[in-house]
């Protein structure tokens, strides 16, 4: 039994069809007909592009920030998740530890 190869396309590809879309007014599943390529593949494509654009559009203090708070909830989850649930330390002490 050989495995089917896996078609690649390329990025410029894949921006055309997705500009059929939505500059074009084509349907996803008309556009994917007239390439010759799974509706799906198209709406992934698309999904792709639209998240890489957005975060295109961010300002350098954007960025900034938002690499500021990834670091900061990443920070968060491993205080909360290595603080021992004991409930039989006082609030008071958990806050101290939160602080160093």
């Amino acid at each position: 039994m050989s495995k089917s190869k896996r078609r690649k396309y390329a990025d410029e590809f894949k921006a055309e069809a997705v500009k059929l879309v939505t500059d074009e007014g084509y349907s996803v599943a008309e556009a994917a007909r007239n390439l010759g390529v799974h509706v799906n593949l198209l709406r992934n494509w698309k999904q792709k592009l639209s998240a890489e654009s957005e975060v295109q559009e961010l300002t350098e203090d954007q960025r900034m920030e938002l690499a500021r708070l990834k670091a900061e909830n990443k920070r968060l989850r491993m205080e909360r998740d290595i603080l021992p649930l004991d409930l039989s330390i006082p609030q008071l002490h958990i806050s101290v530890l939160l602080c160093l």
